[in-house]
């Protein structure tokens, strides 16, 4: 399993993100550019460069630095410009709410360039607070003010969309921090579906701490983190992801909602339409820059990428 650092909890029993009474809003996928890596160079983990698009995605820590690294998440764009992604293992809530965990963007060799952000809120689908769902495995967290003048996550690091639908057959790129690793690690390989719900990925090296770890799509979107299946996978050279769909959009909305500032109103929505992954929209102007019962997924297949895309 990918988890290390906060140990034992499966499942919360704090429910965190009901979604009883919350209908999902469709609207088109903004897609910035996102992600530093030679596409070109399949299957081959290295540390993955400085750059500012490489900033968005940091460290989790247990309460400051000296805790030491355990998960990773990335910042995805939100309103409130305060929001991360990361695996719903990675943030159990009497382990993480309330400054309990802190994100640190572009962490690298002990320095904190653009300071740290306290964990204040996390969100998580019902059935994997309560049941510890594997294919449930996702949750956003809302940020308080970083310790660099009080800025929000977003202006300081920027953020990507999300891609809500299967990413087989596309060139996916994961950057994460495994736990004995002071630097993040980058890789670039062809993702496939693995069952209904979830998709694989083969890529060396990931190891315990890399939970979180954004599967970021050609144009810029992060189309998962790396989780699902045994918290990730059980062999440091693949990795899972569940696919991100109508749970996953309806979970953002509510995470997005409870930020600050609150979402103006929805203006009407177009209604919702399978896009092609290749069907990008210009960058947003704001920008710096699925879930069936828990059990083993089946065996590997393939499908065509599409996409029933939001944007915040």
């Amino acid at each position: 399993m990918k988890r290390t650092g906060i140990s034992g909890m499966k499942s919360a029993t704090t429910v965190r993100g009901k979604f009883g009474a919350l209908s999902a809003v469709a609207v088109l996928l903004v897609i910035p550019t996102y992600g530093d890596h030679d596409a070109a160079v399949k299957n081959l983990t290295e540390a993955a460069p400085a750059t500012t698009a490489n900033a968005r995605v940091g460290a989790i820590f247990k309460g400051d630095l000296d805790g030491g690294h355990y998960c990773t998440a990335s910042v995805v764009h939100s309103s409130g410009h305060d929001l991360i992604v990361t695996a719903a293992h990675c943030l159990p809530p009497d382990e993480s709410e309330g400054g309990k965990a802190v994100f640190v963007p572009a962490y690298r060799d002990g320095s904190a360039p653009y300071g740290s952000w306290p964990v204040e809120s996390v969100y998580a689908d019902d059935s994997w607070n309560e049941d510890g769902d594997q294919d449930s495995d996702v949750a956003f967290a809302v940020l308080g003010p970083g310790t660099d003048g009080g800025k929000k996550i977003e202006d300081a690091v920027g953020a990507a969309p999300l891609f809500a639908g299967r990413a087989t057959g596309q060139s996916v790129t994961i950057t994460g921090y495994p736990g004995d690793i002071e630097v993040p690690q980058v890789c670039t390989n062809t993702s496939v579906a693995y069952g209904d719900t979830q998709q694989r990925i083969d890529c060396p090296d990931f190891t315990g701490g890399t939970s979180g770890s954004p599967w970021v799509v050609e144009g810029g979107a992060v189309a998962g983190v790396i989780g699902g299946y045994e918290f990730g996978g059980d062999d440091p050279d693949v990795s899972y992801s569940i696919v991100f769909g109508q749970h996953t959009k309806s979970l953002y909305k509510l995470a997005e909602a409870a930020g600050d500032p609150k979402p103006a109103a929805a203006s009407t929505a177009a209604s919702p339409q399978p896009a092609a992954a290749s069907d990008a929209l210009p960058p947003n102007q704001t920008q710096p820059q699925s879930q069936a019962p828990a059990q083993t997924p089946a065996q590997t297949t393939n499908r065509p990428v599409t996409c029933a895309c939001i944007l915040p």
